[in-house]
């Protein structure tokens, strides 16, 4: 089936032009000025709405296996592709964890079943499966996730010989959730003697502090250049970590510095960190409560500068689903991470609107730079021969979150009872109109990304 999209502005690399777009046997066949009268079995009529490539995010957590009373892969695929996620790279922190070849290879095997969206799934590290980490097959894998401090699932990696190992020998990009253990744990206890069981929610934040963050992203940063390991660090909280990484540039399909070397270290700043503060943690308490902690309100605006200055490099959500009942727990008890995934480009369309980001920045940190900084093969661009990877979005048009909206298992979201200025009408995974309007087509399913490297 041929599909036609005429009057689009088109945004990508960072021009807006008013293009058609002609998709064929799941590509992108041809861009141009002119196809109007060029044949297709449909023809949609974009009348001025932006035509995006489809965001690729590289972190979530879908729970799928073993905690599916929270999410599983078919749920938050869903969402996903409801908000113009068309690809996602899923973390290892499931029941059984990911942590031999064989649960991978399981977990693939689900999506390739189940999801609406495009799909890669994390090794997973520990302090004793090195062996299996390294038979990771870098052109089938989107990476290997270290846990640098311990979050849901508990897959802290701390013996320094084990991280030296993988580090040395990494068959592909490693990504580093960083948040030093040490520090973490000193400072639980002594909230717990200061506080006991009667805590206030915004004591998240200083528990896990600004120094817990920089301490961790940096070891990981100087593991990285010890051993010139490509190095991907997760969910940015804080601006005190923006020194560490130095202005990227993207061209020929990967993120260059200044001198023209390849940059050895990215990162990744999550829509929560740029959109919530501290301040929220007296009307939504442990709804937004998430590691690493959203924090006072000055470091949004440092991480979204320094996503301006391209020292960090792409936005995703860190996606983490619990039930309205987990996180109605007190606050010891309560988990930690927050359903994203099916708002995240509101959130970033909204900052937009706001003049604090380019809608071609948002594009760029939310597709283009995601597909350089993971070498995915044929995705994250609209360009001829590419996957037709695309979403329609109408910045004329209101999203309002409620409960009734949302595809999300958990079905709740921190962002109910908002009203953004966006919304996302048409999604297309490989070619295949899976979104529009509010209506799934899920005759097809999404594809497993490859990767050149």
């Amino acid at each position: 089936m041929t599909t036609l999209i005429i009057n689009a502005r088109v945004v990508n690399e960072n021009t807006v032009q008013h293009l058609d777009v002609l998709i064929e046997n799941g590509h992108i066949k041809k861009i141009g000025k002119d196809l109007q009268s060029t044949p297709a079995d449909r023809i949609i009529d974009a009348k001025g709405q932006y035509l995006m490539p489809g965001i690729i995010d590289d972190q979530v957590h879908f729970r799928e296996p073993g905690l599916t009373h929270k999410a599983n892969i078919y749920t938050e695929s869903k969402a996903a592709v409801a908000g113009g996620v068309t690809s996602f790279m899923e973390m290892p922190n499931t029941v059984p964890n990911t942590l031999t070849q064989e649960l991978l290879a399981d977990k693939y095997e689900i999506g390739a079943r189940t999801s609406l969206a495009n799909y890669s799934f994390f090794m997973g590290a520990s302090n004793d499966n090195y062996e299996e980490v390294m038979k990771t097959n870098p052109s089938q894998v989107c990476g290997i996730k270290i846990f640098m401090g311990s979050s849901t699932g508990n897959m802290l990696v701390d013996a320094p010989d084990v991280l030296e190992k993988i580090f040395t020998n990494a068959p592909c990009i490693i990504a580093t959730h960083c948040e030093d253990e040490p520090t973490v744990r000193q400072r639980m206890e002594h909230f717990k003697e200061l506080y006991g069981e009667n805590v206030p929610y915004n004591i998240h934040a200083l528990i896990r502090n600004e120094e817990a963050c920089l301490k961790s992203s940096s070891f990981a940063a100087s593991l990285a250049h010890k051993h010139n390991t490509r190095l991907h660090i997760l969910h940015i909280s804080t601006g005190d970590e923006v020194i560490l990484f130095e202005p990227g540039i993207r061209k020929d399909g990967t993120i260059l510095l200044a001198d023209g070397q390849k940059k050895l270290v990215t990162a990744e700043a999550c829509v929560h960190h740029l959109w919530f503060d501290a301040e929220d943690y007296h009307t939504l308490g442990n709804k937004i409560k998430c590691n690493p902690a959203i924090k006072a309100p000055h470091h949004k605006e440092k991480i979204l500068q320094a996503v301006l200055d391209n020292r960090i490099d792409v936005i995703a959500t860190d996606h983490a689903p619990h039930t309205i009942e987990e996180k109605a727990q007190p606050y010891w008890q309560a988990p930690s991470g927050l359903p994203l995934v099916q708002h995240t480009l509101n959130v970033m369309l909204e900052l937009s609107k706001e003049g604090k980001i380019s809608i071609d920045k948002v594009v760029e940190k939310m597709s283009h730079a995601v597909a350089d900084c993971f070498d995915i093969k044929d995705r994250g661009y609209i360009r001829e021969g590419y996957h037709a990877d695309l979403i329609l979005v109408d910045t004329g048009d209101i999203t309002h979150v409620e409960q009734s909206n949302l595809y999300s298992k958990c079905g709740w979201s921190p962002f109910e009872g908002t009203t953004f200025g966006s919304k996302v009408t048409h999604t297309f995974v490989s070619g295949h109109l899976v979104y529009e309007n509010g209506n799934f087509n899920e005759s097809v399913k999404g594809q497993r990304l490859l990767f050149n490297r």
